[in-house]
């Protein structure tokens, strides 16, 4: 214990971060760290599972052809109705806990990432398919015209407009692992909660600890946002464009200017 012991509010904050600031650095690394490779990991499940439940079962198709998709098509709907379904601090118990009845001890940190992975692919399958379902049928409907299968068209023609339009929600995904990653303190992983909980038990101070913790998360989720908007207007491109054309022998231009969404 140290010599004087602060008296203030402030002065704890003070002291907790001089003492501790190490410990809250390290915690949030391991917070951005599942936060981020989950988002990205969870962003590709639910891309994949998103395309295969967007394959049209046509009637006329063998049963050979239209029963394993349509199997298929429930096991992944049930994928996600369950994932969507139950708290994700549930899920880390069953997962965790669950593999470690059946011999197989993962690594806490493998298995943060992991869960947060699977929950948000679930997550991420409905955004994509309802990004793609806004995208007009007549794109999909014109690269199926000229010989594309589903994949291609898809991947050339749909998507790149679907991610697009489902970038704030995405973006919001990733906010929302940054604080759910907190409940991953109950397998003992080492991220900004549970080191704030090691922390605070020393001093028995728990207020002083948690307000240092809310704080680093609003600048966290603050920046994050922020980040992810400037990226939003970036590949809105330019609000003026010209459109180039040609009357009789002389060339002509018309800039037409657009109005961005804030």
């Amino acid at each position: 214990m140290p010599s004087t012991i602060p008296t203030t509010f402030l002065g704890w904050v003070s002291f907790l971060l001089d003492k501790y600031g190490s410990l809250f650095l390290k915690g949030v690394t391991v917070t951005m760290e599942v936060a981020l490779t989950g988002t990205i990991i969870g962003f590709l499940i639910g891309l994949l599972v998103a395309i295969v439940r967007t394959i049209p079962i046509s009637h006329r198709a063998p049963w050979y052809q239209k029963w394993p998709l349509r199997l298929v098509h429930l096991l992944l709907g049930i994928y996600i109705e369950v994932f969507r379904g139950t708290p994700m601090i549930v899920q880390s118990m069953v997962i965790y806990y669950g593999a470690m009845s059946l011999g197989l001890r993962m690594p806490v940190l493998f298995a943060a990432i992991l869960i947060v992975s699977i929950n948000t692919g679930a997550y991420m399958a409905e955004i994509i398919r309802g990004g793609i379902i806004s995208v007009d049928k007549g794109q999909k409907e014109a690269a199926t015209a000229i010989g594309m299968t589903h994949w291609q068209s898809m991947t050339g023609v749909v998507l790149p407009q679907a991610v697009r339009n489902i970038m704030p929600s995405i973006g919001n995904e990733f906010v929302v692992n940054i604080k759910d990653s907190s409940v991953l303190n109950v397998i003992s992983v080492g991220e900004l909660f549970f080191m704030s909980k090691s922390a605070a038990g020393t001093y028995l101070r728990y207020f002083e600890v948690f307000f240092i913790t809310a704080c680093i998360y609003l600048v966290l989720t603050f920046t994050v946002t922020r980040i992810l908007r400037l990226m939003e207007k970036r590949m809105d491109g330019k609000g003026n464009y010209t459109i180039y054309g040609s009357q009789s022998d002389s060339q002509s231009a018309i800039t037409v200017t657009g109005e961005k969404e804030a």
